[in-house]
């Protein structure tokens, strides 16, 4: 099997954390290549689209975009549809996990503290239950977006929740998914997969 090899920050977070919990659930061992903010400044002008994560992969080159990458591993390692109607719900609600931090993140580049927690207190007042009911309504049973099955998607919206639910974001509630409990479900299932739980245990 090809050298793999994920750069991101040295955070556990975001969507670089989503990549090594994919390679991590499927069984792949990577190379977790974290690097400072100073690093990616230097290496910003030859990334494939001078963002972060990337995912090297041994004689194939540099995968950028990080939704494109964990559809690839989920391809390779069951952990995305074959179906294609399947993986089009999938999609969106990847691309739909996108639009909350697209949201979320021009806020922590306003500098002045009250035009800050405005904005925030205005997004969990509006835009934040919205797009929680619209995930809501997009899942079944659960505890997973397939059933018992857990796939890219649901490390995603994993990722939104705990992102959000750990009070990682200052003025908007911890407790603004509480009522949402297929999504606090599906958080929870995927907290508990015994291979997250070890991961956590090497890398807390």
């Amino acid at each position: 099997m090809a050298k793999l090899t994920v750069t991101y920050f040295d955070f556990a977070g975001s969507r670089g954390e989503e990549i090594r919990l994919a390679l991590t659930i499927a069984g792949i061992a990577f190379d977790d290549n974290r690097i400072s903010g100073a690093e990616f400044a230097a290496l910003k002008p030859d990334l494939p689209f001078a963002s972060l994560p990337t995912l090297e992969v041994d004689g194939l080159g540099v995968f950028g975009q990080s939704n494109a990458i964990l559809r690839m591993i989920g391809r390779q390692h069951g952990l995305h549809p074959e179906d294609a109607v399947k993986a089009a719900r999938h999609d969106a609600l990847m691309e739909f996990a996108e639009d909350l931090r697209h949201r979320i993140s021009p806020t922590m580049r306003i500098e002045d503290p009250g035009q800050k927690k405005a904005a925030r207190q205005q997004l969990a007042s509006d835009y934040i239950p919205q797009w929680a009911r619209c995930v809501e309504r997009q899942l079944g049973a659960g505890p997973f977006v397939d059933g018992d099955k857990p796939n890219v998607v649901d490390i995603k919206l994993y990722m939104v929740e705990r992102w959000i639910s750990s009070g990682g974001v200052e003025d908007i509630p911890r407790e603004i998914f509480d009522a949402y409990p297929k999504l606090k479900a599906l958080a929870e299932a995927v907290r508990n997969l015994p291979a997250v739980v070890a991961w956590y245990a090497r890398t807390a």
